[in-house]
């Protein structure tokens, strides 16, 4: 999959950015030069914390960023997202923070992370409604709350075709996150190529 991300990138000029579990980040890294991230980490430094994804060997192994706070893993409290959030600054991470709804958006926003995502959970992984169909409004929220801060914003659920990224970038986002429309497809260079015509 990393070799069809990179020719992508390079055949269309739109900076593609793989997001993996922290297992598979070096082997990526080692089989590609786009820039890739980790899909978490955890608030935790050296020490006992079995099971758990230190920062450190997240950057270690040649992410250059990560994601928190994604619906399908969101942390129990924004307390411990605020850790997260700070750890991955201290060993000099790129953070993109999840926002389920506007008010989260608000609090999230607090945290001066580098991206911030509007991605209502309801609308991940479906084929059939996506955020830039269903809740074009809320983009438009999202956006000028975003905007505000001075924070770029991504958008994801659901994002399945040229129009969805085409309606993302119109209403202000700067990209789209996107998981499941290209790794179910039964080509999915073909996909990524489709989606990429949006941002034209």
């Amino acid at each position: 999959m990393s070799d069809i991300v990179k020719e992508v990138s390079l055949t269309t000029g739109i900076k593609i950015v793989p997001v993996v579990q922290a297992t598979d980040i070096r082997e990526v890294v080692s089989n590609t030069s786009v820039e890739v991230w980790s899909q978490k980490i955890d608030p935790v430094t050296y020490g006992a914390h079995t099971g758990s994804i230190l920062p450190e060997s997240v950057l270690e192994d040649g992410a250059r960023g990560t994601f928190l706070n994604h619906s399908e893993n969101r942390f129990i409290d924004f307390e411990t997202l605020t850790k997260a959030h700070q750890r991955a600054r201290e060993v000099g991470l790129k953070t993109l923070i999840f926002a389920k709804d506007i008010d989260e958006l608000k609090n999230i926003i607090k945290l001066k992370p580098d991206f911030v995502s509007y991605e209502p959970p309801a609308l991940i992984g479906s084929k059939d409604k996506s955020v830039a169909s269903a809740e074009p409004e809320m983009i438009t929220q999202a956006v000028e709350t975003s905007k505000k801060a001075g924070i770029p914003l991504i958008v994801g659920a659901g994002v399945h075709s040229e129009g969805d990224v085409r309606t993302c970038m119109e209403l202000g986002s700067i990209g789209i996150a996107v998981a499941s429309d290209v790794m179910t497809a039964i080509d999915p260079k073909k996909e990524l190529m489709d989606l990429c015509l949006g941002f034209s």
